[in-house]
């Protein structure tokens, strides 16, 4: 099996890894709504592609509406859960001093 024949320095590392550095993106404009766009992807605004719809924008706004809309009763239901969650509330704890007094009646042990 092979063996690394000497120790690969600090330097030589770094010097090595001196390529692995990214390039930043240069966003391109949409033809048709002149948005920024991604090299390569379709366009996130209007779902155009070279000229071309590749993506049916229509469906993903109807999938919102109904997303949108299915989230409101959501919400009214809520507020009766709150009302049970307030009627089912514990009874507060015993304070502190009550307890104090609890420890003077107890003779079990030889505290003072």
């Amino acid at each position: 099996m092979g063996l690394p024949g000497h120790r690969r320095t600090s330097s030589h590392k770094r010097r090595r890894a001196s390529h692995f550095a990214l390039d930043k993106s240069v966003p391109g404009v949409c033809d048709k709504c002149k948005q920024p766009v991604q090299q390569h992807h379709a366009c996130k605004n209007c779902g155009f592609y070279r000229g071309r719809a590749v993506v049916d924008k229509t469906r993903d706004t109807v999938r919102l509406a109904k997303r949108i809309a299915s989230k409101r009763p959501v919400a009214a239901k809520a507020a009766p859960k709150a009302e049970k969650a307030e009627k089912a509330a514990k009874p507060a704890k015993a304070s502190k001093v009550a307890k104090a007094d609890d420890h003077e009646d107890h003779t079990g042990h030889d505290h003072a």
